[in-house]
């Protein structure tokens, strides 16, 4: 029975790996129309990735879930959710953005000549979730609430946007998506956030009273209505109102006795 959780959080780093390869395959293609334009065909395998990195958090939620039914944690456990969660939230995205980044160079006129060094930055992403997870398991006053950006929130927000580049519909959205300085920001500003100290609640009910739970109502209700209306975009826009959320609430305790 003790080792049931942990078969969840390998099942989480199995996504995970599954999640790398379809974002690997998916195959860039230059395309000619009769004009003479020439743009990329993005095959929607990146978008299959994104699917799998959405279960691995599934996963990863259950893990915990399923540890506490059981009375089956151990710090085996934890340092193995860590290193799943490294994969399915830190490279798996990571890669998705080096894509995005190949992409994006590749509809300039010498975008197949670009050195991959440009590529490189995407690399943050994991580096930042290692040093997150990490700071994470030797910090024991993030019980109550996070220091920066849990690394499943990123990763999400990261795998939103191969969904969102599909489905939205909307030209300038895409087009923002395949800016290579807007796919730097993302980069920079969610690799900070996940090495930052910034006082984050935790998405936990520690007891059933509005009071105590009134900022986590308020971004429930913020979400739901976000999928609504914006469906994939909600994603990174529930993840903005989650930092602000969190920053204006007035209960940041980290080290609740």
């Amino acid at each position: 029975m003790k080792n049931i959780p942990n078969l969840f959080t390998l099942l989480n780093l199995f996504f995970g790996c599954i999640a790398v390869i379809f974002t690997l395959q998916t195959g860039l293609a230059l395309v000619s129309t009769p004009e003479g334009a020439q743009f990329v065909d993005m095959p929607e395998k990146m978008g299959i990735a994104s699917l799998f990195i959405g279960a691995a958090a599934l996963v990863d939620f259950l893990d915990g879930l399923v540890a506490r039914m059981f009375k089956a944690t151990s710090p085996m456990g934890k340092q193995l959710d860590s290193l799943a969660d490294v994969v399915s939230f830190g490279v798996a995205p990571g890669m998705i953005l080096y894509q995005f980044l190949r992409i994006s160079f590749a509809r300039q006129a010498d975008g197949f000549d670009i050195s991959p060094v440009w590529f490189l930055p995407a690399l943050l992403i994991p580096c930042a979730a290692a040093f997150r997870l990490a700071k994470f398991n030797v910090d024991e006053s993030q019980t109550y609430g996070f220091k920066g950006v849990p690394t499943p929130a990123a990763g999400l927000v990261v795998a939103s946007i191969p969904l969102i580049y599909w489905y939205t519909g909307s030209e300038t959205v895409t087009a923002l998506l395949l800016n290579k300085w807007v796919l730097y920001g993302i980069i920079i500003v969610l690799a900070w956030l996940m090495v930052s100290n910034l006082p984050l609640m935790a998405l936990k009910f520690t007891d059933y009273t509005i009071k105590t739970n009134l900022p986590k109502l308020i971004l429930l209700a913020l979400a739901i209505v976000s999928a609504v209306f914006l469906k994939w975009l909600a994603v990174p826009v529930v993840f903005i109102f989650y930092i602000i959320v969190s920053l204006l609430s007035e209960k940041r305790s980290f080290n609740r006795t």
